[in-house]
């Protein structure tokens, strides 16, 4: 009985050893000889293209930390960091990059794709286009500027690029298409950025504030939001045009701000305007002192609820939405005059109305 028992047992250690031994014999650290490498003979087209964007552009792409200190007057105790992406705009250490990433900062540091970090300070901010511009602290050799290229000509369905910093992972690029064009984006100040692009181009927190690039390596937009309900990519990003920014930072540059051009009214939404059958802009209120209240243009009566004035044109040109308003405003500029098509108790009359910097009157 015993015997057979010791049988059995020598069996089974034997088949062991010999599992063991087959394992050992597999084992990559005893010396057997690696397969051998498969040529796989040169990139395609495509991706050369992509190689070359990333490799081009990918050391003017930095990462942006931006550090916020506790305020004693606000109910909220804790400070904050947050982290995103920013453009080397030029030679002379000017960074762009979204205003959220540095709101109510009191520290900024730039890293650099070398892995240099230098502080920078904050030389203006517009948070009407979600723009801001830094300048390092330290002289140091820069990397070039990212080329510039125009968001004018763009068309749906053409490549896009994204290089950023998605959830503080540096370097990462990411490639789509435009999706769409002409979005309207609204802004923490409550105003709206127009002609926005949208793109499938993977974009993730910590990429706001890089480049959205064209298939040349060109600068085309900067990338600012994305809509998701879990936070994450979803396949829908967008990008404030470059047409905008080429605008926008050289008068950060300049002066710390920019100019919001405007005539000073308040208008109802284009939902109220579709019920009630308006066609143009319901004029709500007009700002005190502002130019459209010495126009006398006139708004909504609070008492009857009875319509005041409906801006249908803009120096000629119909007026569907407030995009329409403030684009043609945009154009025209601060210090200069617009004439609104203006309908009131069914009859239409035209209207010389200034346009001023609103932000000096706020």
């Amino acid at each position: 009985m015993y015997r057979r028992h010791i049988v059995v047992l020598a069996v089974v250690a034997a088949v062991i050893l010999v599992f063991a031994a087959g394992n050992i014999r597999q084992a990559p650290w005893t010396g057997a000889p690696a397969r051998a490498v498969t040529e796989r003979g040169a990139l395609s087209e495509a991706e050369k293209a992509n190689v070359d964007i990333f490799e081009k552009v990918s050391p003017s792409v930095v990462q942006v930390v931006a550090q916020s200190t506790p305020n004693p007057l606000s109910e909220e105790q804790e400070g904050g960091e947050a982290s995103g992406t920013g453009i080397v705009w030029d030679t002379e250490g000017h960074i762009v990059t979204n205003n959220h990433v540095v709101q109510n900062a009191s520290q900024v540091a730039i890293r650099f794709a070398s892995g240099e970090a230098v502080r920078a300070e904050i030389v203006g901010t517009a948070p009407n286009y979600d723009l801001a511009v830094l300048r390092i602290r330290s002289a140091r050799t820069l990397p070039s500027p990212v080329a510039i290229g125009s968001s004018a000509d763009l068309k749906v369905g053409q490549f896009a690029f994204a290089i950023g910093n998605p959830f503080g992972l540096d370097q990462s690029m990411s490639s789509g298409i435009i999706s769409a064009l002409k979005r309207r984006l609204p802004t923490s100040s409550g105003r709206e950025i127009s002609n926005v692009i949208q793109t499938d181009t993977a974009i993730n927190p910590g990429n706001s504030g890089g480049p959205l690039l064209d298939s040349a390596g060109r600068l085309i937009g900067v990338t600012t939001a994305i809509l998701s309900p879990s936070g994450s990519n979803a396949g829908i990003g967008f990008a404030i045009p470059v047409d905008i920014v080429n605008r926008v930072v050289p008068e950060l540059i300049r002066s710390g701000r920019v100019p919001t051009p405007g005539i000073g009214i308040v208008t109802a939404n284009e939902a109220v305007a579709t019920r009630l059958g308006a066609e143009g802009l319901i004029v709500v209120r007009t700002t005190p002192g502002s130019p459209a209240e010495r126009a006398g243009l006139r708004g909504v009566n609070l008492s009857t609820g009875e319509l005041g004035d409906v801006i249908t044109a803009i120096d000629g040109k119909p007026v569907h939405r407030l995009s329409d308003l403030s684009d043609a405003i945009e154009q025209v500029g601060v210090g200069k005059n617009v004439r609104l098509s203006v309908k009131r108790d069914g009859a239409t009359r035209d209207v010389e109305v200034a346009v001023v910097d609103i932000g000096r009157m706020q």
